[in-house]
């Protein structure tokens, strides 16, 4: 039995795609007499034709994946995308380091483990790169005889 003229009434009329227009088929007979807007409308009222549900798109896995990423999960090196810079930009790298160094050399001036002079000096070797670590600053003020 043809019913696209009644599929596409009632998907006008419902606001939908005719996709969705859900003919019940114990009334078949009855929707295939059914020919003007009118009597499609009480079908719909009648209950025997309905619109089916929306599909949506489940969102289970994406949700799963974000909870194991909150874990700490899914970082390795086949994950990593970008540039060696891309997760921690070379400037964040050295603002990290250099306010370490220079918060170092002031508490060891403050300590009195260098004076003035040495604390310049060592300052402007940190703004030149000179240290790549806290360890390392102390370990080159140690050899040089820089600490009082």
């Amino acid at each position: 039995m043809n019913l696209t003229t009644q599929k596409r009434l009632a998907a006008d009329i419902l606001k939908i795609g005719v996709n969705r227009v859900w003919i019940d088929p114990e009334s078949v007979e009855e929707v295939s007499r059914a020919i003007t807007r009118e009597s499609v409308k009480q079908l719909i009222d009648s209950g025997a034709i309905k619109a089916k549900p929306k599909k949506g798109i489940s969102s289970y896995r994406s949700k799963k994946i974000a909870e194991q990423k909150k874990k700490g999960r899914r970082k390795g090196r086949g994950s990593i995308k970008g540039a060696k810079g891309a997760r921690n930009p070379k400037k964040q790298a050295w603002m990290t380091t250099i306010r370490s160094l220079r918060t170092e050399l002031k508490d060891m001036r403050e300590n009195r483990d260098i004076n003035k002079t040495t604390y310049r000096k060592l300052y402007r070797m940190a703004k030149g790169g000179a240290f790549r670590s806290k360890s390392y600053m102390k370990t080159y003020a140690r050899d040089h005889d820089l600490l009082r």
